[in-house]
């Protein structure tokens, strides 16, 4: 009975004209809306609809929450859904948006719980995942990356990224899969490039991802989702196998969608501009 007014409720929200104020917030912020067809489009705007209404968002330090917000931030954690089976990241309860870097308070420990290594201090973030609770935005951040992909760093799309990680119960860098077949390769894949990351980073070697990937297999995904779509075809030049498990599994090919982009509009189809 609760699954169909949810479905119902959704219907209905779908059924109603997508806002042209909107749809003009999504063309000044969120660049890869550009590449989309219409049909993607239209079916984005569908998914930013649902999300923005099932979400409880807050407004923090002060930070009053605008349509532009909302529908900036909704747009580009939707892109990442936007051909998979889904039910709207239902881990993701509430979105907590601060207008600029965070400083996180000292860690501390749980009354039963022990510790062999040092606690964190207090640290900055642009973003966070938590598990077992919200996600945490920073605005400035979220509005940048959504309008420059050339920077390579989207703090939505890394945020929402470990949310689909953690879709299986783990934040270990492994999203669910469809088959045996496609966990294979993901592992293969994905292990020998983030190993290749470690040693690259370890040598002081820039490489093609951002070296705050080799912190853990869940950093690794975050990353390499953010460079899936701000710059596949430097992707593609530079890890052409982490590329094509990343596109089997967002089902999306974004390297596609640059180069037609790019052809359409005259520009040379080179995303070598980290």
């Amino acid at each position: 009975m609760l699954s169909w007014f949810i479905r119902r409720r959704r219907e209905k929200l779908i059924r109603e004209p997508f806002p042209d104020v909107w749809e003009e917030i999504i063309k000044r912020n969120v660049s890869h809306f550009h590449l989309l067809e219409d049909k993607e489009r239209a079916h984005l705007h569908e998914l930013i609809q649902v999300f923005i209404a099932e979400k409880y968002w807050e407004g923090c330090d002060g930070l009053e929450l605008t349509d532009e917000i909302r529908v900036t931030i909704a747009a580009q954690a939707c892109l990442l859904i936007l051909c998979l089976p889904h039910d709207y990241y239902h881990n993701v309860e509430t979105i907590l948006v601060y207008p600029s870097t965070v400083i996180l308070p000292q860690q501390k420990l749980g009354f039963f719980e022990t510790t062999l290594e040092p606690l964190e201090g207090p640290r900055p973030i642009i973003g966070q995942a938590l598990h077992q609770g919200p996600v945490i935005i920073v605005w400035d951040a979220a509005l940048h990356g959504g309008r420059y992909p050339e920077s390579g760093h989207n703090v939505v799309y890394h945020e929402f990224a470990h949310k689909l990680d953690m879709l299986d119960g783990h934040a270990d860098g492994t999203p669910p899969l469809r088959d045996r077949k496609e966990y294979r390769n993901w592992v293969k894949v994905c292990s020998r490039e983030y190993l290749r990351l470690k040693h690259e980073s370890e040598l002081g070697r820039k490489t093609f991802l951002d070296d705050y990937g080799t912190y853990s297999e869940a950093e690794f995904f975050a990353v390499a989702t953010e460079q899936f779509f701000d710059q596949p075809l430097l992707m593609i030049q530079n890890a052409p196998d982490l590329y094509e498990v990343l596109k089997e599994y967002y089902r999306q090919d974004t390297a596609r969608r640059a180069e037609k982009y790019f052809c359409a509009s005259g520009m040379a189809a080179n995303d070598n501009r980290k």
